[in-house]
């Protein structure tokens, strides 16, 4: 028919052509972030992220390793000085313990002798001296007991003329019990009588017991008959 396109003249729309679809509310949010993220404000975000407190009250704990070593350093030298405190203060301690010891130590000896060459000395013209000297330092019960013996030592003193003198040798703390010291006295001693008017060279021997509690008093003395055993 004339007027009507040949089937090979018509041309067919291309069902290839691309379709751009339009961009999600999603995508152009995304754009926006992207566009609108800031350099130094995610540095600032890194660094704040790493100052977050990590300790329970809110405040992170920081301490260099100079600091802790100043730390240990300076507990280990207040402990030293603790230490060498101590142990000077104890040795003090025992030094005056000591020197205390060895000076009342010396204080009974000395009190030993005193009274051992006292009551050795005997002049059968002044036995009344020599009584009072046997009873001085001791006490009331050991005072009545040496009254006693003093007096039945007359008897043989008086008719032997009876004269000695007395240096002393030596005294020595034997032991101490409490304050109560026990003392060996070592006393030389020389006798005349009329059985040996030359004289007789001796050592009389004495055990006192003296109270330091008691005002240094002699509560018993040992050894006194050996003065007068000589004949």
């Amino acid at each position: 028919m004339a007027g009507e396109p040949d089937e090979k003249d018509v041309v067919e729309p291309d069902t290839d052509v691309a379709v751009v679809p339009d961009e999600t509310t999603e995508t152009r949010s995304g754009k926006q972030d992207t566009d609108t993220h800031d350099p130094k404000q995610a540095a600032k975000s890194e660094v704040d992220a790493e100052q977050k407190p990590t300790t329970p009250t809110g405040r992170r704990l920081s301490i260099s390793v100079r600091t802790l070593l100043v730390t240990v350093v300076m507990v280990a030298l207040v402990a030293a000085v603790g230490v060498m405190t101590w142990l000077y203060v104890g040795a003090n301690s025992r030094l005056d313990t000591q020197a205390r010891q060895a000076a009342d130590n010396s204080h009974a000896e000395q009190i030993s002798l005193d009274y051992a060459v006292a009551a050795a000395k005997i002049d059968v013209k002044d036995l009344d001296s020599w009584k009072k000297n046997l009873v001085k330092g001791t006490t009331p019960e050991l005072k009545a007991k040496l009254n006693d013996a003093s007096n039945s030592m007359e008897q043989i003193l008086a008719p032997l003329q009876w004269n000695s003198t007395a240096v002393p040798l030596m005294a020595k703390v034997r032991s101490n019990d409490n304050g109560i010291y026990i003392v060996d006295t070592f006393v030389g001693v020389e006798t005349k009588t009329v059985q040996a008017p030359d004289g007789l060279q001796s050592t009389a021997t004495y055990s006192i017991t003296i109270d330091s509690k008691h005002a240094w008093q002699i509560t018993e003395v040992g050894g006194i008959g050996s003065v007068v055993g000589q004949k």
